[in-house]
């Protein structure tokens, strides 16, 4: 959709959207869902591997991408949840991964990816990083 299609309440609407998206932090977020081997991380490995920002800062700029509709909770179903391993994740949902196909925020993905692999991990987080994913 190129904007000569939106309405200017629309314009304004992506306007918000991807000033929410471009912000440094939830942009970094977004870079760490997709470069995850799973593209559904859990709030753990995600404050690993941003050591400089709190668990809390985490978990707030997620929210306000899970409010803008670019990422989603994801829950394991109860009867796959295992003692020990997360049951909550955090992936592009259905209607983000358009929106950021459309405003050229997923041409890294690859090389996301290989910098995801490469980064040294504790035995937690790679255990964590195995765990059980629910179906998307």
């Amino acid at each position: 959709m190129s904007t000569s299609d939106h309405t200017p309440g629309d314009l304004e609407s992506v306007r918000e959207r991807l000033n929410v998206v471009t912000q440094e932090t939830r942009f970094a977020l977004l870079q760490d869902i997709l470069g995850h081997p799973s593209e559904l991380p859990t709030l753990k490995e995600l404050d690993y591997v941003n050591p400089s920002k709190s668990q809390t800062t985490i978990r707030q700029h997620l929210q306000q991408l899970v409010d803008a509709g670019v990422v989603e909770e994801v829950l394991l179903p109860e009867d796959r949840r295992q003692n020990d391993l997360p049951y909550k994740f955090y992936g592009i949902s259905e209607s983000g991964r358009p929106f950021l196909e459309e405003h050229k925020l997923l041409r890294a993905q690859e090389t996301l990816r290989e910098i995801y692999d490469r980064v040294e991990k504790t035995d937690e987080i790679e255990r964590y990083e195995t765990a059980p994913r629910p179906e998307r």
